[in-house]
């Protein structure tokens, strides 16, 4: 008995389509997900740019600009006497540390109506773990027991 065999075109063909599929796939993975880490003055300059690209946007929280609603907020971010108006609508509320003066980065889209639209939402505060202005940091040697 002889088996039939398999035609090399359509294994061919069928590889190159997979193939194809594949690539695909991983382009616009990779272009959906990228991010482009801008300043304010940077954003304000990108023209119509701005409007289709996924940004990463950094700054201090601008002092009294931060409104809570849920999981929601609406703040300023100051970044060299630049201002942007940032709207944050994640799944979790904004960090413990998003207070203030406090350095966050915004990750999102901005819209034709100026305000910068964020998904995504890391704050940190740069004092925290700074010594307080009235304690001095000990020294390695004078932390030591003195030697017997």
């Amino acid at each position: 008995m002889s088996t039939p065999q398999k035609s090399p075109l359509k294994i061919i063909i069928a590889t190159v389509i997979i193939l194809a599929t594949v690539a695909y796939l991983a382009f616009t993975g990779v272009r959906d997900n990228k991010s482009y880490y801008v300043t304010i003055g940077e954003l304000h300059g990108m023209g119509d740019k701005a409007y289709v690209r996924h940004l990463r946007v950094a700054g201090n929280v601008a002092p009294g600009s931060i409104h809570r609603v849920g999981t929601n907020a609406t703040f300023q971010l100051l970044e060299q006497g630049r201002t942007l108006q940032v709207s944050y609508q994640g799944t979790e509320p904004p960090p413990d540390t998003f207070k203030d003066d406090a350095q966050a980065l915004a990750v999102g889209t901005y819209g034709h109506d100026g305000v910068f639209h964020a998904t995504q939402l890391q704050a940190k505060c740069a004092s925290k773990y700074a010594p307080a202005a009235n304690q001095t940091t000990a020294t390695t040697a004078a932390a030591l027991p003195a030697p017997r």
